[in-house]
């Protein structure tokens, strides 16, 4: 058998994730690899920490890219945080706040599980009551972006009533990060993760984190080690703090990094609130286009997450020949629909890069064609 150098497609990505990558940020991961404890690189090491402190709104010391995607960004705040003895609250209108709870009953804390209808925002109403009867409850965790029903939960409201009932919150902020209003500090968020294919427009396999100093306390004053020596952040801590020279702990995907730094320069001159209403811009064009093709949204629009759309599947109209016509056809990708959404809707993501006109026409042209030819 012959083998040849991989050259993939130049496709159109407007899944869930990942979201296209610019040319510059490609070009950012061409540059000559240097060794991961090399005085240049620690120096842009700090430099993405700062800008992604920018990029979270917080002030938070301990805010750095896990060598790992946003499931190991997800597993180190529970890892780190969470002990057999403890109580977590886990907010469920998804799949991804499925993912929590399974984190949390792998470490065997006991877990109360607060759920709310797939396609719609966590209920505040459901949260607070639970708490009332819960007083030993330590945490509250929350999906804020539910990338699996495209449904966006009101974060600030959620932590303000975690913080009423003295629980430190954990939050994925996977697919929020950049494209929607997260403000970590005001909103008092503990523990919160992302990932760098989404909304910043890098390429996979990053996973940024922040954790309050209350949280830091917390993995300092833990009374049993953290039950995963990779995502132990007490050691990594050491690799991404301090003045100088840093504690070896693991060779840091060195490349990737210069590509997050560059995603992150990017967001950083775009601006944060410039970003958000990109995303929101070409989301309306998008739904008004959705409309008028007839396809109708999961989310009701006041919860409705700007850069992952969620639409039904018309009757008739057969799902995976769609996908697989937009793709061989138009070079253009959509995603399926996930856990209960599985064969019945479409995610259409908008993310980062991404968001632009031209990708909304290409998509709207290409379903347009797509949906003719494939209904029955």
């Amino acid at each position: 058998m012959n083998f040849n150098s991989f050259m993939p497609p130049q496709r159109t990505l407007m899944g869930p994730g990942p979201s296209d990558v610019s040319a510059r940020v490609l070009s950012a991961l061409a540059r000559p690899t240097i060794g991961h404890l090399d005085p240049a690189f620690v120096g842009m090491m700090d430099e993405i920490k700062v800008l992604l402190q920018k990029a979270f709104i917080t002030k938070n010391a301990f805010t750095i890219a896990l060598s790992a995607p946003g499931s190991a960004g997800m597993e180190a705040c529970f890892v780190n945080l969470v002990t057999a003895e403890d109580t977590v609250v886990v907010c469920r209108n998804g799949v991804f706040g499925g993912r929590m709870i399974e984190n949390v009953e792998r470490l065997g804390a006991k877990c109360i599980i607060v759920d709310s209808p797939w396609g719609r925002a966590v209920e505040a109403e459901k949260l607070e009551a639970v708490l009332k009867k819960h007083p030993e409850a330590k945490f509250v965790a929350f999906v804020h972006a539910e990338t699996s029903t495209g449904a966006l939960s009101d974060a600030e409201t959620l932590c303000k009533i975690a913080k009423a009932y003295d629980c430190l919150t954990i939050v994925d902020a996977v697919t929020s990060l950049g494209g929607v209003e997260l403000r970590v500090d005001d909103w008092q968020i503990d523990a919160v993760y992302s990932g760098s294919q989404k909304c910043l427009s890098c390429v996979p396999g990053i996973s940024p984190v922040s954790f309050s100093e209350k949280a830091v306390e917390v993995i300092k004053n833990r009374s049993t080690p953290v039950p995963s020596w990779f995502l132990d952040q007490s050691l990594v801590m050491n690799y991404w703090s301090g003045e100088g020279k840093r504690s070896y702990h693991h060779t840091a995907p060195v490349n990737s990094l210069y590509a997050l730094h560059e995603a992150l320069l990017i967001l950083n001159n775009e601006g944060l609130s410039q970003s958000w209403q990109r995303h929101k811009t070409q989301h309306e064009q998008l739904a008004l286009g959705l409309e008028q093709l007839g396809l109708k949204f999961v989310v009701p629009e006041n919860e409705r997450l700007p850069q992952l759309n969620t639409v039904y599947i018309p009757d008739g109209v057969d799902d995976a020949k769609v996908r697989s016509y937009l793709l061989n056809e138009y070079n253009l990708e959509i995603g399926a629909g996930l856990g209960a959404f599985a064969g019945k809707a479409w995610r259409i993501g908008l993310m980062g890069y991404a968001a632009r006109s031209e990708n909304v026409a290409l998509c709207l042209v290409a379903l347009k064609s797509a949906i003719a030819k494939f209904s029955t």
